[in-house]
């Protein structure tokens, strides 16, 4: 019995060791993504800051949730929120543009000054390490407009499903929290 039980514990130590042998996992600061206009950003830049992720889609259902992370961004940028735009065509096939077509779309029907980045996929044998991260975490993507909130610290705080708006009671509730709670000393 006890040679199980330290066989047990040798393997969970390593298992653990492994978990913490690549940094890179489990740090939303650690990644790095293209932007819309395809420069690399590095996510460290927002440090300090509470992240609002969320894949968007030019033609679902939910598009006119882009007006809403609009008020969202300008309502809490100053008070430390960025809202982070990934466009994403896994879902119905509902985001065919390029990266123009969908910055255009994006500042001409709805205004939008966030930060837009390059289409990806968020779920499936080529999901961006980004969203292996957040899935991983807080379970995977169900469709457009899913929103992952991030800590000023990188931690993933919470998902939001599509359904949730923008300006529901809930996302707000959970944002305002995010951004009156402490960054980290080493921030």
């Amino acid at each position: 019995m006890i040679r199980h039980l330290t066989a047990a514990l040798v393997g969970l130590t390593l298992g653990v060791a492994g978990a913490w042998a690549n940094p890179e996992e489990g740090k939303v600061h650690d990644q790095t993504v293209r932007s819309i206009d395809g420069e690399d950003v590095e996510l460290s830049t927002y440090k300090g800051k509470v992240m609002l992720v969320v894949n968007v889609a030019s033609q679902c259902g939910y598009t006119s949730q882009y007006k809403g992370l609009e008020e969202l961004h300008r309502a809490f940028k100053d008070k430390g929120l960025v809202v982070l735009g990934f466009p994403c065509n896994d879902f119905g096939k509902q985001e065919p543009g390029t990266e123009a077509e969908i910055k255009s779309f994006c500042e001409s029907k709805f205004s939008v000054t966030f930060p837009m980045f390059s289409k990806i996929h968020v779920k499936g044998s080529e999901q961006a390490p980004l969203y292996k991260l957040l899935t991983e975490a807080k379970g995977q993507v169900g469709w457009n407009f899913t929103k992952f909130l991030v800590g000023k610290d990188g931690t993933i705080l919470a998902k939001f499903d599509s359904g949730v708006a923008p300006d529901s009671k809930q996302l707000r509730e959970a944002i305002e929290a995010a951004l009156a709670a402490e960054a980290p000393a080493d921030q």
